[in-house]
C-alpha cells in the first residue's frame, strides 16, 4: 500500500515538474519573439528619432532626436547598439555603397519646443 502512494506521489510530481518547465520555456520563448520591435526613440536623449539624422555604425543605421545626440552616439556606437539590441530593438541596416550622410540640425530639430529658443540658444535658469 505505501509503495503505491509513493509512486503515485512520485509520479504526480514529474508531471508537475515538467508541466512547469514547460510553461517557463514557452514563457521566455513568448516574450523573445514579442519583443523585437523597430526603433522609435533615441537611445541618447529618450525622445522620438527623426529619420533624417543617424550614425551608421558595425553595419547598423541607428536613428537620434537631434543634432546633440549624433557627437555622443559617435564616440561609442557599440555601447548604444548593444544597448538598443538588449531591448529587443531592431535595428536598420547601413546603406552599403554610398557614404554614411548626416543631416546637419536645423532650428527645427530641436527636441525643445521653439517658444523656449531664443537667437539660437536656449533660456537659463537664474537663481536670485
Amino acid at each position: 500500500m505505501n509503495k503505491k502512494i509513493m509512486s503515485a506521489v512520485a509520479g504526480i510530481g514529474i508531471f508537475t515538474l515538467m508541466g512547469i518547465l514547460y510553461a517557463e520555456e514557452a514563457a521566455k520563448t513568448d516574450t523573445q519573439e514579442n519583443k523585437i520591435v523597430a526603433q522609435a526613440e533615441c537611445p541618447i536623449m529618450g525622445n522620438k528619432i527623426n529619420k533624417s539624422l543617424f550614425v551608421d555604425a558595425q553595419g547598423k543605421r541607428i536613428y537620434v532626436c537631434c543634432g546633440m545626440c549624433i557627437g555622443k552616439l559617435k564616440a561609442d556606437p557599440e555601447k548604444y547598439i548593444k544597448e538598443l539590441e538588449a531591448k529587443g530593438i531592431l535595428l536598420d541596416k547601413a546603406a552599403t555603397g554610398t557614404p554614411k550622410t548626416e543631416k546637419k540640425q536645423a532650428a527645427t530639430d530641436s527636441p525643445v519646443p521653439m517658444q523656449q529658443v531664443r537667437d539660437g540658444h536656449l533660456p537659463y535658469l537664474s537663481i536670485v
